[in-house]
């Protein structure tokens, strides 16, 4: 029974000799792609059915979806296709769908992709408090570095705000607004974030303070209808209803003529305390 026992062992070993594809007996060397040719085998791929095929088409046509899941087929690791798979979707308003697509670029790049999750998740989802989790994270990483122009810290106070914590969103932008100072100047500070700073303390009842920060803002950004608008609703808290009523006017002017939050994602998505307008009034 023994000998028959060996037998059989060395039969097996010996058909898995035979199979290179199950073992090799000459310890034969796995070859490997360096991360040069990697790269260089990825940019090909995306070349070729993202610039070269899905951008002779609009990204909301199926066209797109179809080069992009060629492209993904060929290397599903590519971070890049699955943003750009995710991106048209959240444009559409389709934010279930896009976020399982864009969750993938951040498994396989989440030094590149886990700002721009968070980003879509404060303006287009508005899921604020997973955004603040991933510019946490993010923060942890690299840093209070910027995303769509603006540092992690302005989209976590965004985030604050909208989830009524403007105490803690308030002495965010104060920082941030004070850093640029000190770093570069008042030439420097972004009307937005002297906007959403104003809009902090507006909704802690800190009127006067409020106005004087949405004046800051609006030296940068003269029409701008946003600021003028909540500046009014602050004049109005401290009664004085005439200058109130004249800045009312102004703003409903000037959004009528398109003044207001100027942010590039602001045509698909409508930012967080930017006025509604029905053609002829502000409410």
């Amino acid at each position: 029974m023994k000998s028959y026992n060996i037998k059989i062992s060395k039969y097996i070993v010996w058909l898995l000799c035979l199979s290179p594809t199950l073992f090799s007996c000459q310890n034969a060397k796995i070859e490997k792609t360096s991360p040069e040719e990697n790269k260089s085998k990825q940019k090909a791929i995306v070349d070729r059915y993202l610039v070269d095929s899905a951008h002779q088409y609009s990204y909301y046509s199926k066209e797109w979806q179809k080069y992009i899941d060629m492209g993904l087929k060929e290397d599903s690791t590519i971070a890049y296709l699955w943003q750009q798979k995710a991106m048209p979707l959240f444009k559409q308003g389709k934010y279930e769908l896009g976020m399982q697509y864009l969750d993938k670029a951040v498994f396989y790049d989440k030094d590149n992709y886990l700002n721009y999750r968070g980003f879509i998740k404060c303006i287009f989802a508005k899921t604020y408090q997973e955004a603040i989790v991933d510019f946490e994270e993010a923060i942890s990483l690299h840093g209070n570095s910027h995303v769509m122009d603006h540092s992690y810290q302005f989209y976590i106070a965004l985030s604050l705000l909208q989830l009524n914590e403007f105490e803690k969103a308030e002495v965010i932008l104060k920082q941030e607004i004070d850093k640029m100072l000190q770093e570069l100047g008042e030439d420097w500070v972004h009307h937005l974030d002297l906007f959403y700073y104003g809009i902090s303390q507006y909704e802690q009842g800190k009127y006067n303070m409020a106005i004087k920060t949405f004046d800051r803002a609006l030296n940068k950004y003269q029409q701008f209808s946003d600021a003028k608008y909540y500046k009014a609703i602050s004049l109005v808290h401290l009664d004085k209803t005439e200058a109130a009523s004249k800045l009312i006017e102004e703003a409903t002017i000037d959004r009528k003529n398109g003044y207001t939050i100027n942010e590039d994602n602001a045509i698909y998505e409508r930012y967080p305390y930017q006025i509604r307008f029905d053609g002829v009034t502000i409410y």
